[in-house]
């Protein structure tokens, strides 16, 4: 098998692996709860000023462990929680996938925090959302000192990403697409 083929077959396996790793072990919702609150402490502790964003926010979405690979051709999966108020209101999941130059694996959190109740409305009345398509998210980055990116926190929907482990040559939260699910 030529080199380029054995590298398109490898790709497609570890796009399976990361679609269909929710398939393979559902979580239940107490478990993804339990991961949520562990994601939410740590964005608290390890992001200075999140606190009071979180806050002021009108609902959080977390997906405390999306895992992205890719070869050629990538995705990612992660399942996670929407809480209002510090309550669990609707799970969902995460689905990505992507052709194009990119080589690696990782494991990261994704925060998107809702300013604003109209977009969470939309978001949550929406049937299976996509990021840059049915509303648009500023990606906040977070300064070596922890500090947050102040010039975009007036955004509707702010997402962090943290804790990135793996080497992955890409990071966008666009084309990312989110679904509502039942966990067990």
């Amino acid at each position: 098998m030529k080199m380029g083929a054995k590298i398109r077959v490898l790709g497609f396996a570890l796009l399976g692996v990361v679609l269909f790793a929710g398939v393979s072990y559902a979580k239940s919702a107490k478990e993804i709860d339990a991961s949520v609150d562990s994601a939410l402490e740590r964005f608290e502790r390890e992001v200075f000023g999140a606190k009071d964003m979180l806050a002021k926010a009108k609902g959080v979405l977390v997906f405390p462990s999306v895992i992205k690979a890719g070869i050629g051709i990538g995705g990612e999966y992660g399942v996670g929680a929407l809480r209002i108020k510090g309550k669990t209101v609707d799970y969902y999941n995460t689905i990505t996938g992507s052709i194009g130059f990119q080589f690696g694996g990782q494991v990261k959190s994704v925060y998107l925090i809702f300013m604003e109740d109209y977009v969470l409305k939309n978001f949550r009345a929406s049937d299976g959302w996509k990021a840059g398509v049915d509303g648009s998210v500023a990606l906040i980055k977070v300064g070596a000192d922890a500090s947050i990116d102040t010039t975009k926190t007036q955004e509707p929907i702010l997402a962090y990403v943290l804790g990135q482990k793996g080497l992955m040559w890409n990071l966008n939260i666009e084309g990312s697409k989110f679904n509502k699910i039942v966990p067990k």
